[in-house]
């Protein structure tokens, strides 16, 4: 997995597991009872918010939840006024359930998207606050600040329905932030196709990138906001009725 942005960071999603040793070997972390998940995190109306499962992994998921022949849609950075509609307009037209990958900012904004995003039956993930990629370089204390605050803007934008991931900017993961995600109920989301939407490089181009790649594995990653997102519309036009035809199923990442 080359790191979003152009950054390379699959050797340092292997250290951080080597880092999370201990934690991974029982592969994954009780949450908080359900009255306190976020530890004042959340919503002003908390009885809104679903309990967390009972246990998530601290692993970074890739597989689909559709099993071997089961894609994963990920939409990162919004939403946004313009290109988020588009995109949801696109996944409906093609019957396809996606998660979107949202900034705290982004959702705190526009808490109409947000919450068409959920009455479309897609599921939320915490993008972090401000989207910073350099997040593992970070103290854990701004890392924390980034993804508690964020998962309380978004849940908070959507009418009390949480994020079930959290993807780090740019795949900037750390042991901490993997274990404290999960201790409040959101499985850590990478992806094996980096469809390089946001560098805007044509949709012929970002179309290749997923038949090319797709072979390496089940989680594509798109972008709605950030720039303009024509290109990743007509993409996807395009991408999804294609894997349909290779005998492709549209899922979630597993929990």
């Amino acid at each position: 997995m080359a790191r979003h942005g152009g950054r390379g960071w699959h050797g340092r999603v292997l250290a951080a597991a080597v880092g999370v040793t201990a934690v991974a070997a029982a592969t994954s972390v009780w949450t908080a009872q359900a009255g306190s998940v976020g530890g004042g995190h959340g919503p002003a109306n908390a009885s809104a918010r679903p309990a967390a499962p009972a246990r998530v992994s601290v692993d970074i998921a890739h597989a689909s939840d559709r099993g071997d022949r089961g894609v994963n849609i990920t939409i990162d950075d919004g939403p946004d006024p313009n290109w988020t509609p588009q995109v949801l307009d696109v996944l409906r037209e093609n019957g396809v359930k996606a998660t979107f990958c949202m900034v705290g900012t982004q959702a705190q904004a526009h808490p109409d998207l947000v919450k068409a995003v959920v009455a479309a039956g897609h599921r939320l993930c915490d993008h972090t606050v401000t989207h910073d990629t350099t997040m593992d370089t970070k103290s854990d204390s701004y890392q924390s600040q980034e993804i508690l605050d964020a998962e309380r803007m978004i849940t908070k934008a959507s009418g009390g329905v949480r994020p079930l991931y959290y993807r780090a900017p740019g795949g900037a993961f750390t042991p901490y932030s993997r274990k404290l995600a999960a201790s409040h109920g959101m499985r850590p989301l990478g992806w094996n196709v980096d469809t390089k939407d946001f560098e805007r490089p044509g949709s012929a181009a970002i179309v290749s990138t997923v038949k090319n790649e797709i072979s390496n594995g089940p989680t594509l990653l798109f972008h709605d906001a950030g720039g303009d997102r024509s290109q990743t519309v007509a993409a996807l036009r395009e991408v999804l009725p294609w894997l349909k035809q290779q005998g492709y199923t549209f899922g979630f990442p597993v929990r």
